[in-house]
């Protein structure tokens, strides 16, 4: 009977004295050759290291699409994804069967739209990509809905080219060795993709015409233009683009609490991230909201309107 007593006794004392145990989270990021998986990485330790009770890690995905469903479905607690894919799945359009339960955390960076060709290509323009091999992106990213949207856009279907579904890594790597004519890469100006492609091959961007970005923003509203310097990649010439903001999307129903204290947290420790990864400039207060047509996440909508006064 004692026995029982003193066990029984020991194990409420150990209840009581245990520390709480973190939660787990995992952040959807992308390719390790892109912008998404750092940046994941950071954001990840960031809210590890500030918030209580809470571990996180960067998950490697296919990007946008994957990211949008697993936050939607509470596999992942929020995704970096892009802005259109996330209204797409907001509204319940192609790729999305019916529209999912999903808003934004803030705004991060634009992604440029960029198709990639070899420099002594015969493709000039959009509109020679027709009868061409081209990497449209992984099944399951942002980069491949962008592509198929884009070129539909500007009348060409997958039926006119041949179309191919590799992510960053293996699309500049099939561009290097002559397999695909081709290739498309949505992310920031400077992406590890396409900088270390062109340091190793002569290469160029198409260049979007002025009319071609018109009816790419009249379809597409989220969509606006980039002007991109000559020599933002090794001796590529200047060139025009269409662009998305990228976002950090999560689940409607997370509460208004947790929302509200991982972005304050991560804007109070913007410049830690800003040092590793330099697109995050564009990560500010006043761009929170720069995505049209969705609403911040109610928990981080009272963050912006604290710090907007």
């Amino acid at each position: 009977m004692y026995q029982k007593l003193r066990t029984g006794l020991l194990a409420v004392t150990m209840a009581f004295s245990l520390p709480a145990m973190a939660e787990n989270y995992t952040i959807g990021t992308g390719s390790q050759s892109g912008t998404y998986y750092p940046l994941g990485g950071m954001l990840a330790k960031i809210w590890s290291e500030n918030l209580p009770d809470f571990n996180m890690r960067a998950e490697v995905t296919a990007a946008s699409v994957e990211n949008t469903i697993k936050v939607s479905t509470d596999k992942q607690l929020v995704g970096i994804a892009q802005g259109n894919v996330v209204l797409q799945a907001a509204n319940g359009v192609k790729p999305f069967p019916k529209k999912l339960d999903v808003s934004v955390l803030f705004s991060l960076y634009p992604n440029v739209v960029q198709f990639i060709v070899p420099a002594k290509s015969d493709i000039k323009s959009i509109a020679d990509l027709k009868g061409k091999r081209i990497s449209l992106g992984a099944p399951g990213s942002g980069t491949r809905v962008s592509a198929v949207n884009i070129l539909n856009t500007l009348g060409i279907t997958e039926d006119d080219i041949t179309a191919q579904s590799l992510n960053y890594t293996a699309t500049t790597s099939a561009l290097a060795n002559n397999q695909i004519d081709a290739g498309v890469v949505v992310g920031s100006v400077g992406v590890g993709a396409i900088t270390e492609l062109a340091l190793t091959r002569d290469i160029r961007i198409i260049s979007f015409s002025e009319d071609e970005l018109a009816k790419i923003t009249k379809d597409y509203p989220s969509y606006i233009q980039i002007d991109v310097p000559a020599d933002a990649y090794n001796k590529v010439p200047a060139f025009k683009a269409p662009a998305v903001w990228n976002v950090l999307v999560v689940n409607n129903n997370m509460s208004e609490e947790m929302a509200y204290n991982m972005t304050k947290v991560a804007f109070e420790n913007m410049d830690k991230i800003r040092q590793v990864i330099d697109v995050t400039k564009y990560t500010t207060i006043e761009n929170m909201a720069k995505l049209q047509g969705i609403s911040l996440h109610p928990g981080a909508e009272k963050y912006r309107k604290e710090q907007m006064k």
